[in-house]
């Protein structure tokens, strides 16, 4: 089958470059239009269909229990009409003075209470009834009912009898002389109002709910012989509440609803029907509505289709004509405009085609100068070898780094001319590892070499060597013997700074290990302990980073100070939430002076705050515990002075000149692990981009002052 399907694929793709793009568009789009159309009607017919379903079967569950409700309305008022009949006086005194003419009495309250059959029980026996579709067999269930259910009850004595029901004691008339005969009659008696749930009620119930209602005897649908409703009764009475359901067989929509007793048997079945026919025809008419909706958008859709293609084709067609021109080399044809906008563009890159043709022969003579201006100008030495590694080009800078002119390079074996060192095993690059040939594999390559050339001592170069084009193979030569010695400083500043990261991460790695130990026994405070070790481990180490990453910016010239309009009690505010935490951990109370009137200065908020963030974490270092760290400010001219103080032993006078100087260390003897020596140069270097200064002092109150100078801003 997918074989067949891709046949026809392909087939269809034959034809489609056959066919002209004036009718292939345009079929396109019916197609397209078509299944659109097709889709949306099946989707639309599909759901009217559920929808109208749903519709009925909703109907008639409602009819349904609508009805039910009424039957529950009627045995709530056959109670009230037994209470009733047993009041009556008369009945009362007619049992007891002329119990012949009971039954009369009955009769008229029975007809006037409205139920279909009334009846006086003393004991087990029937002394009267008002019809006989109650047989005595029949009375022993509705007796018995009566004594589990009281004095409401439904029941199905019987496959031909259903009753809904409720009794009432009568009370004789007392204060008359009593015969013997009559103390037999004045004892209890129960006034049974009985209704038949008989297809009379079902009339009744039909007219009320406004659908057919049919009353199904419970037994005797047990012992019935199944037929199109029987599955529809079963799963009423498998849910207990009510079902659903389209029965095409009878063409309705039928709802089943079983009533039970209150001891939950089963009484009768409530079963309500409405025809397929008024619920389809809405549907039916709907779906016509819909078809015809969708013929007329589908015809209006081709046509619109079929001029738009029209409209696409042409401009296409005379495109596809002067490509062909062009093709055969005539370049004085112009490119027509016109189309849809991607013809358009397209005909805008094909006249651009059109005229670089025209100058490509130019440009590439051009291309040629610039690219010898290139090679000639390069600060990198640049050389080509042919395919036995043999030179044929070398420009100036190269000559001018291995000390040779090209004339003598050029014919010569690279490794005579490059000279490269042995490695410490003794084996030559050219033999073991030459990035020439590597490079013909992985189409670049790149290598670290000592060569030994004829200007002096030997010179660190990194030789970069594309892959082989046409028969010939480019090398860039870098000279990297300062960036050999840097990178060696570079190496001893690591080995400093991962010696500086080691001792928190030690701490940290003790901490931990103490826990794990400890992790059952240890009292709360001395995890605690352990934790807060942790953290200050963590913050170190993240201040360690911060200095280390702003300095390389620093030194990048990355550092952008933005002008703004900056409030410096905003700054101190900021700048206190973030080292509000190693405060804590020591104790230390910070001593807010600055003034929220003070004018504002001219900087960059962020970088203002990462000042005053590391001056106070410095002054959080060097001072005592539980000590109090000042920060105050105030204007002197066109320039506001910022100070922190702090009551630690201050900074020596020698180290005065040095102390902002980059990677320079604190006292010997710091209160905590030391740093890089990397945060007062930060500092120094924001406020100096600021046009400020920094210094630090002793006052007179034997506190260390660290101030700072920056202009204000101007609006000010």
């Amino acid at each position: 089958m997918l074989n067949r399907l891709q046949g026809w694929l392909d087939k269809l793709e034959l034809d489609a470059e056959k066919t002209s793009l004036r009718n292939l568009l345009p079929a396109i789009n019916v197609m397209l239009v078509l299944l659109v159309i097709a889709g949306i009607s099946t989707s639309a017919i599909g759901l009217i269909r559920k929808l109208a379903n749903e519709q009925g079967m909703t109907q008639v569950q409602l009819a349904g229990t609508s009805a039910r409700e009424e039957m529950h309305k009627l045995n709530e008022d056959a109670l009230k009409q037994a209470r009733s009949m047993a009041g009556n006086l008369s009945l009362r005194r007619v049992l007891l003075e002329n119990p012949d003419t009971a039954l009369q009495v009955l009769r008229r309250a029975c007809a006037t209470a409205g139920v279909s059959i009334c009846a006086l029980v003393q004991g087990e026996r029937v002394l009267f009834q008002t019809a006989t579709q109650v047989s005595a067999e029949d009375w022993s269930g509705i007796m018995q009912a009566e004594r589990e259910q009281g004095e409401r009850f439904s029941v199905a004595p019987s496959a031909q009898v259903a009753i809904m029901g409720a009794s009432a004691i009568i009370v004789p008339v007392t204060g008359t002389a009593v015969t013997p005969s009559q103390q037999a009659v004045m004892e209890p008696i129960h006034l049974y109002a009985l209704r038949l749930l008989d297809t009379q009620l079902a009339v009744s119930l039909t007219e009320r709910v406004g659908l057919q209602v049919e009353l199904l005897n419970y037994k005797a649908f047990s012992k019935a012989a199944a037929d199109a409703f029987t599955r529809l009764h079963s799963k009423a009475l498998s849910d207990g509440r009510n079902a659903a359901e389209r029965i095409d067989a009878r063409e309705v929509f039928a709802a089943s609803v079983p009533v039970f007793a209150s001891t939950g048997e089963a009484i009768v079945l409530l079963k309500t029907e409405l025809s397929t026919d008024d619920i389809d025809a809405n549907a039916r008419e709907l779906i016509q509505r819909l078809l015809l909706i969708a013929v007329v958008v589908g015809a209006l859709a081709i046509g619109v289709s079929l001029i738009f293609g029209q409209l696409v084709a042409k401009p296409v067609r005379d495109l596809t004509d002067a490509a062909t021109r062009l093709a055969q080399g005539d370049f004085s044809t112009s490119i027509p405009r016109g189309g849809p906008a991607e013809i358009g563009v397209l005909s805008r890159i094909m006249e651009d085609m059109r005229r670089n043709l025209v100058e490509l022969t130019g440009t590439l003579r051009r291309r040629e100068a610039e690219s010898q201006a290139v090679l000639t100008g390069t600060l990198e030495g640049v050389f080509a070898v042919d395919k036995s590694r043999i030179i044929t080009y070398l420009n100036p800078q190269g000559a001018r780094m291995l000390g040779i002119t090209a004339d003598q390079a050029i014919g010569q074996f690279c490794g005579d001319v490059l000279k490269p060192c042995a490695d410490k095993l003794g084996n030559k690059p050219c033999d073991s590892h030459c990035p020439i040939l590597q490079a013909r594999t992985s189409n670049s390559a790149q290598a670290v070499e000592q060569l030994q050339m004829n200007i002096g001592a030997a010179r660190t170069v990194v030789i970069t060597s594309a892959g082989m084009a046409d028969g010939i193979q480019v090398q860039v030569l870098r000279d990297e013997t300062e960036q050999e010695a840097i990178r060696h400083a570079r190496d001893a500043v690591l080995a400093n700074i991962s010696h500086e990261f080691r001792t928190p991460l030690a701490a940290q790695l003790a901490s931990i290990e103490l826990l794990l130990d400890g992790l059952d026994n240890l009292q709360p405070q001395q995890t605690r302990e352990l934790v807060l070790s942790l953290e200050r481990s963590t913050q170190r180490l993240t201040a360690l980073i911060d200095n280390l990453l702003e300095s390389v910016r620093i030194e990048a010239g990355q550092l952008s100070i933005r002008e703004q309009s900056v409030y410096l009690h905003e700054v101190v505010s900021e700048a206190q939430t973030l080292v509000g935490s190693l405060l804590t951990l020591r104790g230390q109370t910070l001593v807010n002076e600055v003034a929220e009137d003070l004018p504002p200065i001219a900087g960059d908020e962020l970088r203002l705050v990462q000042v005053m963030v590391n001056l106070l974490a410095n002054a959080c270092k060097y001072a005592p515990e539980n000590s109090e760290i000042r920060v105050g400010a105030v204007v002197q001219g066109k320039q506001l002075c910022a100070w922190v103080e702090d009551e630690g032993p201050g900074v020596p006078e020698s180290q005065l000149g040095s102390i902002f100087d980059r990677f320079s260390r604190g006292p010997e003897h710091e209160p905590e692990p030391g740093g890089l020596g990397l945060g007062l140069w930060i500092v120094k270097s924001i406020i100096e981009r600021h046009g400020g200064q920094i210094t630090a002092s002793r006052t007179a109150e034997h506190r260390t002052r660290f101030s700072s100078t920056l202009p204000l801003h101007e609006s000010s």
